[in-house]
């Protein structure tokens, strides 16, 4: 198995960075499994991680009453999971649960937090790129949410 640092250096949302923040990126992070069905993230809770989904896939969802639980996306090895661990209050807007078997690497945002807090360059480069993965996924759940009510009228 990589190393926490070797996976992160391979992948290619760190693709560019300077390896120094890379390795320091690497000293908040863990592999984790997550099993088919187990919940990684519940929908209002404490957001004090993200994930680098290495293997397997994992549905986000959201809970609408009265029509119980909508599928937003899904994703797979190589996305990464969560940015709720950035903005205050911290805190899981969407649940995240495994369709099958994930292998991924945990990060530890409080500690992120405190190493971007000392070195704000690192992270400006770190907000720069989960920019880039909000925008991917507001678009994304746009689509999905015309694909679920139908198309918006043009006036």
């Amino acid at each position: 198995m990589k190393t926490v640092s070797d996976a992160l250096l391979a992948h290619p949302f760190f693709a560019g960075l300077n390896e120094d923040y890379v390795r320091l990126i690497a000293g908040c992070g863990e592999n984790t499994v997550f099993k088919p069905d187990q919940v990684i993230a519940t929908e209002g809770d404490d957001a004090n991680e993200f994930y680098i989904l290495r293997k397997g896939r994992v549905a986000i969802q959201i809970h609408a009453a009265p029509t119980g639980t909508a599928l937003l996306q899904t994703l797979d090895g190589g996305d990464i999971l969560g940015w709720s661990w950035l903005f205050p209050p911290y805190r899981w807007s969407t649940e995240a649960k495994a369709i099958q078997q994930v292998h991924a690497i945990r990060l530890d945002g409080k500690c992120l937090r405190a190493k971007c807090d000392r070195d704000p360059a690192m992270g400006y480069e770190l907000m720069k790129r989960f920019s880039q993965i909000m925008v991917q996924r507001l678009e994304a759940t746009r689509l999905r949410m015309l694909d679920l009510y139908g198309k918006a009228e043009h006036s």
